[in-house]
Protein backbone atom coordinates (compact mmCIF):
# COMPACT_ATOMS: atom_id res chain seq x y z
CA UNK A 1 0.00 0.00 0.00
CA UNK A 2 1.21 3.34 -0.85
CA UNK A 3 1.81 5.94 1.80
CA UNK A 4 -0.79 8.68 1.73
CA UNK A 5 0.91 11.20 3.92
CA UNK A 6 2.75 14.41 3.26
CA UNK A 7 6.32 14.50 4.44
CA UNK A 8 8.89 17.20 4.93
CA UNK A 9 12.34 18.49 5.82
CA UNK A 10 14.14 21.77 6.44
CA UNK A 11 12.97 24.76 4.44
CA UNK A 12 16.56 25.77 3.69
CA UNK A 13 16.86 23.39 0.75
CA UNK A 14 13.60 24.37 -0.90
CA UNK A 15 14.93 27.01 -3.28
CA UNK A 16 17.30 24.45 -4.78
CA UNK A 17 14.39 22.12 -5.39
CA UNK A 18 11.68 24.46 -6.58
CA UNK A 19 13.39 27.32 -8.39
CA UNK A 20 14.33 25.44 -11.60
CA UNK A 21 11.03 23.58 -11.64
CA UNK A 22 9.02 26.76 -11.29
CA UNK A 23 10.94 28.36 -14.15
CA UNK A 24 10.38 25.33 -16.37
CA UNK A 25 6.71 25.25 -15.52
CA UNK A 26 6.34 28.95 -16.34
CA UNK A 27 7.87 28.47 -19.78
CA UNK A 28 5.76 25.35 -20.42
CA UNK A 29 2.60 27.17 -19.43
CA UNK A 30 2.60 29.41 -22.53
CA UNK A 31 -0.13 28.19 -24.94
CA UNK A 32 1.35 27.21 -28.30
CA UNK A 33 -0.04 25.81 -31.53
CA UNK A 34 1.18 22.24 -31.72
CA UNK A 35 1.33 19.54 -34.35
CA UNK A 36 0.81 15.90 -33.33
CA UNK A 37 4.52 15.22 -32.54
CA UNK A 38 4.73 18.54 -30.70
CA UNK A 39 1.60 17.70 -28.73
CA UNK A 40 3.10 14.39 -27.62
CA UNK A 41 6.40 16.02 -26.66
CA UNK A 42 4.61 18.79 -24.76
CA UNK A 43 2.63 16.17 -22.83
CA UNK A 44 5.80 14.27 -21.96
CA UNK A 45 7.45 17.46 -20.69
CA UNK A 46 4.53 18.37 -18.42
CA UNK A 47 4.14 14.78 -17.19
CA UNK A 48 7.84 14.49 -16.31
CA UNK A 49 7.90 17.92 -14.63
CA UNK A 50 4.84 16.98 -12.57
CA UNK A 51 6.20 13.64 -11.46
CA UNK A 52 9.67 14.95 -10.59
CA UNK A 53 8.17 17.80 -8.57
CA UNK A 54 5.93 15.32 -6.76
CA UNK A 55 8.80 12.90 -6.11
CA UNK A 56 10.98 15.68 -4.69
CA UNK A 57 8.09 16.95 -2.57
CA UNK A 58 7.30 13.48 -1.18
CA UNK A 59 10.40 11.36 -1.86
CA UNK A 60 9.35 8.65 0.62
CA UNK A 61 6.45 7.90 -1.72
CA UNK A 62 8.91 7.65 -4.61
CA UNK A 63 11.07 5.24 -2.59
CA UNK A 64 8.01 3.13 -1.73
CA UNK A 65 7.07 2.98 -5.41
CA UNK A 66 10.50 1.77 -6.54
CA UNK A 67 11.94 5.11 -7.68
CA UNK A 68 15.20 5.39 -5.74
CA UNK A 69 16.49 8.63 -7.26
CA UNK A 70 15.58 10.68 -4.19
CA UNK A 71 16.52 8.22 -1.44
CA UNK A 72 18.71 10.85 0.24
CA UNK A 73 15.81 13.30 0.76
CA UNK A 74 12.85 13.59 3.13
CA UNK A 75 10.91 16.18 1.15
CA UNK A 76 9.11 19.32 2.22
CA UNK A 77 5.40 18.55 2.28
CA UNK A 78 4.84 19.53 5.92
CA UNK A 79 6.57 22.89 5.47
CA UNK A 80 3.70 25.39 4.92
CA UNK A 81 5.62 27.65 2.52
CA UNK A 82 6.80 24.70 0.43
CA UNK A 83 3.27 23.32 0.34
CA UNK A 84 2.00 26.62 -1.05
CA UNK A 85 4.70 26.53 -3.74
CA UNK A 86 3.75 22.97 -4.63
CA UNK A 87 0.10 23.90 -5.20
CA UNK A 88 1.26 26.81 -7.36
CA UNK A 89 3.22 24.31 -9.42
CA UNK A 90 0.16 22.07 -9.79
CA UNK A 91 -1.81 25.02 -11.17
CA UNK A 92 0.99 25.80 -13.63
CA UNK A 93 1.14 22.18 -14.78
CA UNK A 94 -2.64 22.13 -15.17
CA UNK A 95 -2.45 25.27 -17.32
CA UNK A 96 0.38 23.73 -19.38
CA UNK A 97 -1.57 20.52 -19.87
CA UNK A 98 -4.76 22.24 -20.96
CA UNK A 99 -2.78 24.30 -23.49
CA UNK A 100 -2.06 21.03 -25.33
CA UNK A 101 -4.51 19.98 -28.04
CA UNK A 102 -5.85 16.67 -26.71
CA UNK A 103 -7.39 15.69 -30.05
CA UNK A 104 -3.92 15.72 -31.65
CA UNK A 105 -2.78 12.97 -29.29
CA UNK A 106 -2.98 9.22 -29.93
CA UNK A 107 -5.51 7.22 -27.93
CA UNK A 108 -2.67 5.97 -25.69
CA UNK A 109 -1.49 9.52 -25.00
CA UNK A 110 -5.04 10.75 -24.50
CA UNK A 111 -5.26 8.30 -21.59
CA UNK A 112 -2.02 9.72 -20.15
CA UNK A 113 -3.44 13.21 -20.65
CA UNK A 114 -6.73 12.35 -18.93
CA UNK A 115 -5.05 10.67 -15.95
CA UNK A 116 -2.65 13.58 -15.47
CA UNK A 117 -5.57 16.01 -15.67
CA UNK A 118 -7.43 13.92 -13.11
CA UNK A 119 -4.41 13.72 -10.75
CA UNK A 120 -3.78 17.46 -10.89
CA UNK A 121 -7.43 18.24 -10.19
CA UNK A 122 -7.41 15.79 -7.27
CA UNK A 123 -4.21 17.28 -5.83
CA UNK A 124 -5.63 20.80 -6.09
CA UNK A 125 -8.85 19.72 -4.36
CA UNK A 126 -6.82 19.32 -1.15
CA UNK A 127 -5.34 22.82 -1.16
CA UNK A 128 -7.99 24.19 1.20
CA UNK A 129 -7.51 21.41 3.76
CA UNK A 130 -4.57 21.71 6.21
CA UNK A 131 -3.30 18.12 6.03
CA UNK A 132 0.12 19.32 7.18
CA UNK A 133 -1.32 20.10 10.64
CA UNK A 134 -1.75 16.32 11.14
CA UNK A 135 1.76 15.21 10.12
CA UNK A 136 1.83 11.86 11.91
CA UNK A 137 -0.33 9.16 13.50
CA UNK A 138 -0.07 5.56 14.66
CA UNK A 139 -0.26 4.27 11.08
CA UNK A 140 2.49 6.35 9.53
CA UNK A 141 5.12 8.84 10.53
CA UNK A 142 8.53 9.76 9.23
CA UNK A 143 10.47 8.50 12.30
CA UNK A 144 8.81 5.07 12.13
CA UNK A 145 9.15 4.81 8.35
CA UNK A 146 12.89 5.47 8.54
CA UNK A 147 13.20 3.00 11.43
CA UNK A 148 11.55 0.37 9.22
CA UNK A 149 14.12 1.08 6.50
CA UNK A 150 17.07 0.54 8.87
CA UNK A 151 17.37 -3.21 8.26
CA UNK A 152 17.75 -2.80 4.51
CA UNK A 153 14.85 -5.23 3.88
CA UNK A 154 12.25 -2.58 3.00
CA UNK A 155 11.90 -0.17 0.07
CA UNK A 156 15.16 1.72 0.69
CA UNK A 157 18.08 -0.54 -0.27
CA UNK A 158 21.24 -0.62 1.88
CA UNK A 159 23.92 -2.53 -0.02
CA UNK A 160 26.28 0.12 -1.48
CA UNK A 161 28.24 3.01 0.00
CA UNK A 162 26.04 5.44 -1.93
CA UNK A 163 22.92 3.88 -0.41
CA UNK A 164 24.41 4.05 3.10
CA UNK A 165 25.14 7.74 2.53
CA UNK A 166 21.59 8.31 1.24
CA UNK A 167 20.01 6.78 4.35
CA UNK A 168 22.39 8.74 6.61
CA UNK A 169 21.37 11.92 4.78
CA UNK A 170 17.74 11.17 5.58
CA UNK A 171 18.57 10.58 9.24
CA UNK A 172 20.41 13.90 9.31
CA UNK A 173 17.27 15.66 8.02
CA UNK A 174 14.91 13.89 10.43
CA UNK A 175 15.44 16.28 13.40
CA UNK A 176 14.35 19.17 11.15
CA UNK A 177 11.27 17.22 10.11
CA UNK A 178 10.44 16.46 13.76
CA UNK A 179 10.72 20.11 14.80
CA UNK A 180 8.52 21.16 11.86
CA UNK A 181 5.98 18.47 12.79
CA UNK A 182 5.86 19.71 16.40
CA UNK A 183 5.40 23.30 15.20
CA UNK A 184 2.58 22.17 12.89
CA UNK A 185 0.84 20.24 15.66
CA UNK A 186 1.04 23.27 17.96
CA UNK A 187 -0.68 25.30 15.24
CA UNK A 188 -3.22 22.51 14.93
CA UNK A 189 -3.90 22.71 18.69
CA UNK A 190 -4.72 26.42 18.29
CA UNK A 191 -7.05 25.72 15.35
CA UNK A 192 -8.70 22.63 16.93
CA UNK A 193 -7.25 20.40 14.20
CA UNK A 194 -5.79 17.56 16.25
CA UNK A 195 -5.83 13.77 16.36
CA UNK A 196 -8.30 11.87 18.51
CA UNK A 197 -6.87 10.99 21.93
CA UNK A 198 -7.10 7.27 21.16
CA UNK A 199 -4.76 7.62 18.17
CA UNK A 200 -2.23 9.66 20.14
CA UNK A 201 -2.27 6.95 22.81
CA UNK A 202 -1.60 4.32 20.13
CA UNK A 203 1.20 6.33 18.51
CA UNK A 204 3.00 7.47 21.66
CA UNK A 205 4.64 4.09 22.52
CA UNK A 206 6.16 3.98 19.02
CA UNK A 207 8.00 7.26 19.57
CA UNK A 208 9.09 6.37 23.10
CA UNK A 209 10.51 3.09 21.81
CA UNK A 210 12.63 4.94 19.23
CA UNK A 211 14.55 6.79 21.96
CA UNK A 212 17.67 4.87 23.05
CA UNK A 213 20.33 5.37 25.71
CA UNK A 214 23.26 5.23 23.27
CA UNK A 215 23.56 5.60 19.48
CA UNK A 216 24.63 1.95 19.27
CA UNK A 217 21.35 0.84 20.91
CA UNK A 218 19.27 2.75 18.34
CA UNK A 219 17.40 1.03 15.52
CA UNK A 220 18.76 3.75 13.22
CA UNK A 221 22.29 2.47 13.90
CA UNK A 222 21.38 -0.95 12.45
CA UNK A 223 23.05 -0.30 9.04
CA UNK A 224 26.43 0.07 10.78
CA UNK A 225 25.99 -3.35 12.40
CA UNK A 226 25.36 -4.80 8.93
CA UNK A 227 28.20 -3.07 7.04
CA UNK A 228 29.04 -5.18 3.97
CA UNK A 229 32.47 -6.81 4.13
CA UNK A 230 33.24 -5.44 0.67
CA UNK A 231 33.28 -1.79 1.79
CA UNK A 232 36.82 -0.42 2.10
CA UNK A 233 38.13 0.45 5.56
CA UNK A 234 37.98 4.21 4.99
CA UNK A 235 34.28 4.06 4.14
CA UNK A 236 33.57 1.74 7.07
CA UNK A 237 35.28 4.15 9.47
CA UNK A 238 33.58 7.22 7.98
CA UNK A 239 30.11 5.66 7.99
CA UNK A 240 30.49 4.28 11.53
CA UNK A 241 31.48 7.71 12.84
CA UNK A 242 28.84 9.49 10.75
CA UNK A 243 25.97 7.31 11.94
CA UNK A 244 27.08 7.48 15.57
CA UNK A 245 27.32 11.28 15.45
CA UNK A 246 24.00 11.92 13.66
CA UNK A 247 22.05 9.41 15.74
CA UNK A 248 23.60 10.38 19.07
CA UNK A 249 24.01 14.13 18.79
CA UNK A 250 21.04 15.09 16.60
CA UNK A 251 18.43 12.38 16.26
CA UNK A 252 18.09 11.10 19.83
CA UNK A 253 17.47 14.59 21.32
CA UNK A 254 14.90 15.29 18.57
CA UNK A 255 13.06 12.01 19.19
CA UNK A 256 13.01 12.76 22.91
CA UNK A 257 11.52 16.20 22.13
CA UNK A 258 8.84 14.52 20.05
CA UNK A 259 7.95 11.91 22.69
CA UNK A 260 7.82 14.57 25.43
CA UNK A 261 5.68 16.90 23.31
CA UNK A 262 3.26 14.11 22.37
CA UNK A 263 2.83 13.04 25.99
CA UNK A 264 2.77 16.38 27.84
CA UNK A 265 1.18 18.77 25.32
CA UNK A 266 -0.48 16.95 22.44
CA UNK A 267 -2.22 14.13 24.31
CA UNK A 268 -4.04 16.54 26.69
CA UNK A 269 -5.14 18.54 23.63
CA UNK A 270 -6.37 15.44 21.75
CA UNK A 271 -10.05 15.37 20.82
CA UNK A 272 -12.66 13.05 22.26
CA UNK A 273 -14.42 12.72 18.88
CA UNK A 274 -13.48 9.94 16.46
CA UNK A 275 -14.44 11.17 12.99
CA UNK A 276 -13.34 13.84 10.55
CA UNK A 277 -16.71 15.59 10.74
CA UNK A 278 -15.64 17.03 14.12
CA UNK A 279 -12.86 19.04 12.44
CA UNK A 280 -13.31 22.51 10.93
CA UNK A 281 -14.57 22.03 7.34
CA UNK A 282 -14.47 18.32 8.16
CA UNK A 283 -17.40 17.23 5.98
CA UNK A 284 -15.87 18.71 2.82
CA UNK A 285 -12.44 17.43 3.83
CA UNK A 286 -13.77 13.87 4.18
CA UNK A 287 -15.62 14.15 0.85
CA UNK A 288 -12.29 15.05 -0.81
CA UNK A 289 -10.75 11.98 0.83
CA UNK A 290 -13.64 9.80 -0.40
CA UNK A 291 -13.28 11.11 -3.96
CA UNK A 292 -9.53 10.48 -3.88
CA UNK A 293 -9.86 7.05 -2.27
CA UNK A 294 -12.55 5.74 -4.62
CA UNK A 295 -11.78 7.83 -7.77
CA UNK A 296 -15.54 8.31 -8.10
CA UNK A 297 -18.12 11.00 -7.32
CA UNK A 298 -19.94 8.78 -4.79
CA UNK A 299 -21.15 10.47 -1.60
CA UNK A 300 -20.48 8.96 1.84
CA UNK A 301 -24.20 8.26 2.32
CA UNK A 302 -24.28 6.22 -0.90
CA UNK A 303 -21.19 4.26 0.14
CA UNK A 304 -22.67 3.56 3.59
CA UNK A 305 -25.81 2.13 1.95
CA UNK A 306 -23.73 0.03 -0.45
CA UNK A 307 -21.80 -1.35 2.52
CA UNK A 308 -24.93 -2.34 4.42
CA UNK A 309 -26.32 -4.05 1.31
CA UNK A 310 -23.10 -6.01 0.78
CA UNK A 311 -22.95 -7.07 4.44
CA UNK A 312 -26.49 -8.43 4.16
CA UNK A 313 -25.71 -10.23 0.87
CA UNK A 314 -22.62 -11.92 2.32
CA UNK A 315 -24.47 -12.94 5.48
CA UNK A 316 -27.06 -14.55 3.21
CA UNK A 317 -24.25 -16.58 1.62
CA UNK A 318 -22.99 -17.56 5.10
CA UNK A 319 -26.42 -19.08 5.75
CA UNK A 320 -26.06 -21.23 2.62
CA UNK A 321 -22.43 -22.34 3.01
CA UNK A 322 -22.48 -22.90 6.78
CA UNK A 323 -24.57 -26.11 6.74
CA UNK A 324 -22.38 -27.48 3.92
CA UNK A 325 -19.43 -27.16 6.32
CA UNK A 326 -21.30 -28.84 9.17
CA UNK A 327 -22.34 -25.65 10.94
CA UNK A 328 -25.95 -25.25 12.11
CA UNK A 329 -25.85 -22.02 14.17
CA UNK A 330 -26.82 -18.46 13.18
CA UNK A 331 -25.12 -17.13 10.05
CA UNK A 332 -23.21 -14.39 11.88
CA UNK A 333 -21.52 -16.99 14.08
CA UNK A 334 -19.94 -18.92 11.19
CA UNK A 335 -16.51 -17.18 11.21
CA UNK A 336 -15.96 -17.86 14.92
CA UNK A 337 -17.02 -21.50 14.52
CA UNK A 338 -14.60 -21.98 11.59
CA UNK A 339 -11.75 -20.47 13.62
CA UNK A 340 -12.35 -23.09 16.33
CA UNK A 341 -12.24 -26.13 14.00
CA UNK A 342 -8.92 -27.98 14.13
CA UNK A 343 -9.59 -29.54 10.70
CA UNK A 344 -9.05 -26.13 9.07
CA UNK A 345 -5.53 -25.91 10.52
CA UNK A 346 -3.89 -28.95 8.90
CA UNK A 347 -0.27 -27.79 8.65
CA UNK A 348 2.82 -28.84 10.57
CA UNK A 349 5.57 -27.07 8.57
CA UNK A 350 6.08 -23.88 6.57
CA UNK A 351 6.82 -25.98 3.51
CA UNK A 352 3.41 -27.67 3.66
CA UNK A 353 1.76 -24.23 3.43
CA UNK A 354 3.92 -23.23 0.47
CA UNK A 355 3.19 -26.56 -1.26
CA UNK A 356 -0.56 -25.81 -1.23
CA UNK A 357 0.09 -22.44 -2.92
CA UNK A 358 2.40 -24.09 -5.48
CA UNK A 359 -0.23 -26.70 -6.30
CA UNK A 360 -2.81 -23.92 -6.68
CA UNK A 361 -0.43 -22.01 -8.96
CA UNK A 362 -0.11 -25.03 -11.26
CA UNK A 363 -3.89 -25.55 -11.27
CA UNK A 364 -4.48 -21.90 -12.24
CA UNK A 365 -2.15 -22.30 -15.21
CA UNK A 366 -4.71 -24.73 -16.63
CA UNK A 367 -7.76 -22.57 -15.86
CA UNK A 368 -6.74 -18.97 -16.51
CA UNK A 369 -6.24 -19.25 -20.32
CA UNK A 370 -10.03 -19.55 -20.67
CA UNK A 371 -10.42 -16.18 -18.93
CA UNK A 372 -7.33 -14.23 -20.05
CA UNK A 373 -5.49 -13.69 -23.30
CA UNK A 374 -3.55 -10.65 -22.03
CA UNK A 375 -1.05 -11.96 -19.46
CA UNK A 376 2.30 -10.65 -18.21
CA UNK A 377 5.55 -12.08 -19.56
CA UNK A 378 7.13 -12.06 -16.10
CA UNK A 379 6.77 -15.28 -14.11
CA UNK A 380 5.27 -15.43 -10.61
CA UNK A 381 7.47 -16.85 -7.85
CA UNK A 382 6.17 -18.11 -4.50
CA UNK A 383 8.26 -17.47 -1.39
CA UNK A 384 7.98 -17.50 2.38
CA UNK A 385 8.34 -14.14 4.12
CA UNK A 386 11.87 -13.90 5.63
CA UNK A 387 12.03 -14.68 9.33
CA UNK A 388 13.27 -11.18 10.16
CA UNK A 389 10.03 -9.49 9.05
CA UNK A 390 7.57 -12.36 9.56
CA UNK A 391 6.05 -11.06 12.79
CA UNK A 392 5.10 -7.66 11.36
CA UNK A 393 4.37 -8.44 7.70
CA UNK A 394 1.14 -9.46 5.98
CA UNK A 395 0.88 -11.66 2.89
CA UNK A 396 1.76 -9.45 -0.06
CA UNK A 397 2.95 -9.19 -3.64
CA UNK A 398 5.98 -7.41 -5.08
CA UNK A 399 6.08 -6.52 -8.75
CA UNK A 400 8.82 -7.80 -11.05
CA UNK A 401 11.75 -5.64 -12.08
CA UNK A 402 11.08 -3.68 -15.26
CA UNK A 403 14.27 -5.12 -16.83
CA UNK A 404 13.12 -8.69 -16.22
CA UNK A 405 15.87 -9.42 -13.68
CA UNK A 406 13.42 -10.26 -10.90
CA UNK A 407 10.07 -12.10 -11.11
CA UNK A 408 6.84 -11.06 -9.46
CA UNK A 409 6.70 -12.58 -5.99
CA UNK A 410 3.81 -13.72 -3.78
CA UNK A 411 5.12 -13.61 -0.20
CA UNK A 412 3.35 -15.94 2.19
CA UNK A 413 3.65 -15.03 5.88
CA UNK A 414 3.68 -18.12 8.09
CA UNK A 415 4.53 -17.29 11.70
CA UNK A 416 3.33 -20.64 13.07
CA UNK A 417 2.22 -23.29 10.55
CA UNK A 418 0.16 -25.11 13.19
CA UNK A 419 -2.05 -22.01 13.51
CA UNK A 420 -2.25 -21.29 9.75
CA UNK A 421 -5.86 -21.63 8.60
CA UNK A 422 -6.41 -23.06 5.14
CA UNK A 423 -9.91 -21.73 4.34
CA UNK A 424 -8.66 -18.41 2.99
CA UNK A 425 -5.74 -19.69 0.91
CA UNK A 426 -7.44 -19.86 -2.49
CA UNK A 427 -8.96 -16.38 -2.29
CA UNK A 428 -5.68 -14.95 -0.93
CA UNK A 429 -3.68 -16.37 -3.82
CA UNK A 430 -6.20 -15.12 -6.39
CA UNK A 431 -5.84 -11.64 -4.83
CA UNK A 432 -2.10 -11.34 -4.18
CA UNK A 433 -0.90 -13.70 -6.90
CA UNK A 434 -2.71 -14.40 -10.14
CA UNK A 435 -4.89 -13.16 -11.67
CA UNK A 436 -4.89 -10.40 -9.01
CA UNK A 437 -1.92 -8.15 -8.37
CA UNK A 438 0.43 -10.13 -10.63
CA UNK A 439 -1.69 -9.83 -13.77
CA UNK A 440 -2.16 -6.11 -13.14
CA UNK A 441 1.13 -4.84 -11.72
CA UNK A 442 3.46 -7.04 -13.76
CA UNK A 443 1.69 -5.88 -16.93
CA UNK A 444 2.15 -2.24 -15.87
CA UNK A 445 5.90 -2.88 -15.66
CA UNK A 446 5.85 -4.06 -19.29
CA UNK A 447 3.98 -1.01 -20.63
CA UNK A 448 5.42 2.15 -22.10
CA UNK A 449 4.16 4.57 -19.46
CA UNK A 450 5.38 7.95 -18.18
CA UNK A 451 6.96 7.92 -14.72
CA UNK A 452 3.94 9.41 -12.99
CA UNK A 453 2.00 6.31 -14.02
CA UNK A 454 4.77 3.72 -13.63
CA UNK A 455 5.40 4.84 -10.05
CA UNK A 456 1.87 6.05 -9.32
CA UNK A 457 -1.60 4.60 -9.64
CA UNK A 458 -4.54 4.47 -7.30
CA UNK A 459 -5.86 2.12 -4.65
CA UNK A 460 -9.38 1.84 -6.05
CA UNK A 461 -8.21 0.21 -9.30
CA UNK A 462 -5.28 -1.75 -7.83
CA UNK A 463 -7.14 -3.25 -4.87
CA UNK A 464 -10.46 -3.27 -6.71
CA UNK A 465 -8.98 -5.44 -9.47
CA UNK A 466 -7.42 -7.83 -6.94
CA UNK A 467 -10.71 -8.15 -5.06
CA UNK A 468 -12.58 -8.71 -8.34
CA UNK A 469 -9.98 -11.36 -9.24
CA UNK A 470 -10.99 -13.27 -6.10
CA UNK A 471 -14.55 -13.59 -7.42
CA UNK A 472 -13.25 -15.44 -10.52
CA UNK A 473 -12.56 -18.42 -8.26
CA UNK A 474 -16.24 -19.27 -8.42
CA UNK A 475 -16.42 -19.63 -12.20
CA UNK A 476 -13.14 -21.56 -12.24
CA UNK A 477 -14.64 -24.10 -9.84
CA UNK A 478 -12.15 -23.24 -7.10
CA UNK A 479 -14.92 -22.49 -4.60
CA UNK A 480 -16.77 -25.77 -5.07
CA UNK A 481 -15.13 -26.70 -1.76
CA UNK A 482 -17.41 -24.97 0.79
CA UNK A 483 -14.47 -24.18 3.09
CA UNK A 484 -12.68 -22.26 0.34
CA UNK A 485 -15.89 -20.42 -0.59
CA UNK A 486 -16.31 -19.45 3.05
CA UNK A 487 -12.74 -18.12 3.05
CA UNK A 488 -13.62 -15.93 0.08
CA UNK A 489 -16.79 -14.64 1.75
CA UNK A 490 -14.93 -13.99 5.00
CA UNK A 491 -12.38 -11.77 3.24
CA UNK A 492 -15.14 -10.02 1.30
CA UNK A 493 -17.00 -9.30 4.53
CA UNK A 494 -14.11 -7.27 5.95
CA UNK A 495 -14.06 -5.11 2.79
CA UNK A 496 -17.84 -4.62 2.99
CA UNK A 497 -17.72 -3.72 6.68
CA UNK A 498 -15.13 -1.06 5.88
CA UNK A 499 -17.67 0.81 3.75
CA UNK A 500 -20.08 0.93 6.67
CA UNK A 501 -17.68 1.89 9.45
CA UNK A 502 -15.47 4.37 7.56
CA UNK A 503 -18.48 6.42 6.52
CA UNK A 504 -20.12 5.83 9.91
CA UNK A 505 -17.11 7.26 11.72
CA UNK A 506 -16.62 10.29 9.51
CA UNK A 507 -20.16 11.35 8.59
CA UNK A 508 -22.59 9.76 11.05
CA UNK A 509 -20.90 10.53 14.34
CA UNK A 510 -20.01 6.92 15.15
CA UNK A 511 -17.63 6.63 18.09
CA UNK A 512 -14.53 4.48 18.18
CA UNK A 513 -16.23 2.13 20.64
CA UNK A 514 -19.40 1.90 18.54
CA UNK A 515 -17.31 1.06 15.48
CA UNK A 516 -15.29 -1.61 17.27
CA UNK A 517 -18.54 -3.23 18.49
CA UNK A 518 -20.07 -3.21 14.99
CA UNK A 519 -16.95 -4.84 13.57
CA UNK A 520 -16.88 -7.50 16.28
CA UNK A 521 -20.59 -8.26 15.89
CA UNK A 522 -20.54 -8.35 12.09
CA UNK A 523 -17.21 -10.07 11.47
CA UNK A 524 -17.72 -12.50 14.34
CA UNK A 525 -14.14 -12.07 15.57
CA UNK A 526 -12.39 -9.22 17.31
CA UNK A 527 -8.73 -9.74 16.41
CA UNK A 528 -8.66 -6.73 14.08
CA UNK A 529 -11.57 -4.63 15.31
CA UNK A 530 -9.51 -2.15 17.37
CA UNK A 531 -6.55 -1.78 14.98
CA UNK A 532 -8.80 -1.56 11.90
CA UNK A 533 -11.07 1.02 13.54
CA UNK A 534 -8.09 3.18 14.45
CA UNK A 535 -6.72 2.76 10.92
CA UNK A 536 -9.94 4.23 9.48
CA UNK A 537 -9.80 7.06 12.04
CA UNK A 538 -6.26 7.93 10.92
CA UNK A 539 -6.75 7.36 7.18
CA UNK A 540 -10.26 8.59 6.29
CA UNK A 541 -11.50 7.13 3.01
CA UNK A 542 -8.42 4.99 2.30
CA UNK A 543 -10.11 1.65 2.94
CA UNK A 544 -13.09 2.42 0.67
CA UNK A 545 -11.26 1.75 -2.58
CA UNK A 546 -11.14 -2.06 -2.31
CA UNK A 547 -14.85 -2.83 -2.38
CA UNK A 548 -15.88 0.18 -4.46
CA UNK A 549 -13.28 -0.78 -7.09
CA UNK A 550 -14.35 -4.42 -7.23
CA UNK A 551 -18.05 -3.54 -7.41
CA UNK A 552 -17.38 -1.12 -10.28
CA UNK A 553 -15.53 -3.77 -12.31
CA UNK A 554 -18.34 -6.28 -11.65
CA UNK A 555 -20.92 -3.65 -12.68
CA UNK A 556 -19.03 -2.88 -15.91
CA UNK A 557 -18.77 -6.59 -16.74
CA UNK A 558 -22.52 -7.06 -16.23
CA UNK A 559 -23.20 -3.97 -18.35
CA UNK A 560 -21.04 -5.32 -21.18
CA UNK A 561 -22.61 -8.79 -20.98
CA UNK A 562 -26.12 -7.32 -21.12
CA UNK A 563 -25.28 -5.03 -24.05
CA UNK A 564 -23.26 -7.49 -26.14
CA UNK A 565 -25.03 -10.79 -25.44
CA UNK A 566 -23.37 -13.58 -27.46
CA UNK A 567 -20.71 -11.15 -28.68
CA UNK A 568 -19.38 -10.67 -25.13
CA UNK A 569 -15.90 -12.10 -24.56
CA UNK A 570 -14.64 -12.36 -20.99
CA UNK A 571 -10.94 -12.49 -22.01
CA UNK A 572 -11.50 -9.39 -24.14
CA UNK A 573 -13.24 -7.62 -21.25
CA UNK A 574 -10.29 -8.37 -19.00
CA UNK A 575 -7.96 -7.05 -21.69
CA UNK A 576 -9.96 -3.81 -21.85
CA UNK A 577 -9.78 -3.40 -18.06
CA UNK A 578 -6.03 -4.17 -17.76
CA UNK A 579 -4.74 -3.11 -21.16
CA UNK A 580 -3.88 0.51 -20.39
CA UNK A 581 -2.57 0.11 -16.85
CA UNK A 582 -4.03 1.66 -13.72
CA UNK A 583 -6.96 4.02 -14.32
CA UNK A 584 -9.23 6.08 -12.08
CA UNK A 585 -12.58 4.28 -11.99
CA UNK A 586 -14.32 7.17 -13.74
CA UNK A 587 -11.94 6.80 -16.71
CA UNK A 588 -12.19 3.00 -16.64
CA UNK A 589 -15.98 3.26 -16.91
CA UNK A 590 -15.72 5.62 -19.89
CA UNK A 591 -13.23 3.26 -21.55
CA UNK A 592 -15.47 0.20 -21.12
CA UNK A 593 -18.48 2.16 -22.43
CA UNK A 594 -16.46 3.14 -25.54
CA UNK A 595 -15.50 -0.51 -26.07
CA UNK A 596 -19.13 -1.64 -25.77
CA UNK A 597 -20.21 0.99 -28.31
CA UNK A 598 -17.48 -0.12 -30.74
CA UNK A 599 -18.70 -3.73 -30.66
CA UNK A 600 -22.13 -2.87 -32.10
Amino acid sequence: MKHRYALGTLAASLLLVFAPLSQAARSAAQPVAVSAPQARQALQVVADQYYDALARFEPINATESGDNRFDDQLGSAIVPAARARQFALYRQYQKSLRAISRKQLSQHDQINYDILDYELATALSFERFPEYLLPLNQMDSMPVTLANYAGGEASQPLTTVKQYDAYLSRLNQLPGWIDQAIANMRTGMQKKIVLPKALIESALPQFKKLVSATPQDSVYYTPVKNLPAGFDEADKTRLTQGYAEVVGARLMPALQRLATFMETEYLPAGRASSGWSALPDGAAWYQARVASGTTTSLKPEQIHAIGLKEVARIQGQYAIVGPKMGYTGPAAGLPVWVSEQVKYRPFKTDQEVLDVYRKLNVLLDTKLPALFTLVPKAPLDLRLEPELSRDTAADHYTAPAADGSRPGVFWSVVTDPKLYGDTGMTTLFLHEGKPGHHFHLALVQEMDLPNFRRFGGNNAFTEGWALYAETLGKEMGLFDDPAQYFGHLNDEMLRAVRLVVDTGLHTKGWTREQTIKYMRDTLGYDAVAKSETERYMAWPGQALGYKIGALKIIELRQRAQAALGDKFSLPKFHEVVLGDGTLPLTLLEAKVDRWIAQQH
